[in-house]
């Protein structure tokens, strides 16, 4: 076994779908005030808001998923172990920043 971590090990699936609905709460609520669900209005009115801010919530639960889990294939699993002992935005040839 190589004590490289792997991608499961990097983010599990559990914390990638937390993070997902985590912000489609976030926008069911969001979604839902602003349609005024919580206002004293007639149920019609207040069931389409649900409906709407749902779909809403779907459509975000979606799009985090997909983002994240796209932006987790960039990382590169030996880059999350490797120590970094100089800065980041310095060029890799020391000769040339130094003329």
């Amino acid at each position: 076994m190589t004590d490289k971590p792997t991608r499961r090990a990097l983010m599990r699936p559990v914390q990638l779908l937390a993070i997902a609905f985590g912000s489609a709460v976030f926008a069911l609520l969001v979604g839902a005030m602003s349609m005024g669900a919580f206002t004293q209005q007639p149920v019609e009115v207040i069931a389409q808001a649900w409906t709407v801010a749902a779909i809403i919530a779907g459509i975000v639960f979606i799009v985090v998923l997909l983002f994240v889990a796209m932006l987790l294939l960039v990382v590169d699993p030996a880059d999350v172990t490797k120590t970094i002992d100089r800065p980041i935005l310095l060029p890799d040839d020391e000769d040339d920043s130094a003329t």
